[in-house]
């Protein structure tokens, strides 16, 4: 399997290879490169699509220490090195998007674009803070138990047939692979200020039911990318591109194809 030795880390990612120009994407906090099959299967006959697993989840060999979204970002770059790759069109869905919005911060010269799927770029409110904590503090005590693994699924996905996919695999883990993966969530540092340095097109997409991270954030972080024209706003909650792909695949491919060479 595809792994690359990385910043300390065995990042596992998966490459459509082609020549045509390239699109890395980055999953959201408790996924991992599966929840973006029906992007690859519609970018792939025009665009070479890098998807790869972040530490602390997925096929991703992580060594279990303290670290970052700006350490996520360099593992995202780390990628592209590996692969040859000087310039991309950077994205990801949640905590994919935080570490994106990082990898514009630290290198815009490998970033020819910016996706943006349900993310964000300032701190989540008190009372959204503290109930991710509760959730995080269950789930290392008792494990992705049925009930909890359910109400996660219901913010995260809410898919009759996506759910219990997805809490397969959360109980098929061990629950201490949370912890730094969470504590990196819940600490990270607030990046909406530094918005107006990103200068490259932007994509913000966002589920209209969308609870983890609402639609206020998403309008905001827009406005405040000068290269975004808004949010296209779809159906969906917070992994509306897995579970409507059809509206954002749609608004994916023709931002793509709006694209300066």
């Amino acid at each position: 399997m595809p792994h690359a030795a990385i910043n300390g880390q065995q990042i596992y990612f998966e490459d459509t290879g082609g020549e045509g120009p390239a699109v890395i994407l980055g999953h959201g906090f408790l996924m991992d490169h599966e929840m973006f099959v029906h992007q690859v299967a519609a970018l792939r006959d025009g665009y070479r699509v890098i998807t790869w697993d972040e530490r602390g989840f997925g096929l991703t060999e992580f060594d279990g220490k303290p670290f970052t979204y700006w350490d996520s970002a360099a593992d995202c770059l780390g990628v592209l090195d590996h692969l040859g790759i000087d310039r991309a069109v950077v994205g990801g869905m949640s905590q994919g998007g935080y570490l994106s919005l990082r990898v514009a911060l630290t290198a815009p010269q490998r970033v020819r674009a910016l996706i943006l799927l349900d993310s964000g770029a300032a701190l989540d409110p008190p009372e959204t803070l503290a109930a991710n904590q509760g959730m995080v503090d269950m789930w290392l005590a008792v494990g992705p138990v049925d009930d909890l693994a359910a109400a996660v699924a219901a913010i995260i996905i809410d898919d009759p047939a996506e759910n219990p996919k997805w809490v397969a695999k959360w109980q098929a883990r061990a629950k201490e692979l949370m912890a730094e993966p969470a504590r990196c969530l819940l600490t990270r540092d607030d990046v909406s200020g530094r918005l107006g340095e990103i200068t490259c097109p932007a994509l913000v997409v966002h589920g209209t039911e969308d609870t983890a991270i609402t639609m206020e954030h998403a309008e905001e972080m827009a406005h405040d990318l000068v290269g975004c024209g808004g949010v296209v706003k779809v159906a969906g909650a917070h992994a509306a591109n897995l579970t409507n792909p059809e509206p954002v695949n749609a608004a994916i491919l023709d931002f793509l194809a709006g694209l300066p060479a």
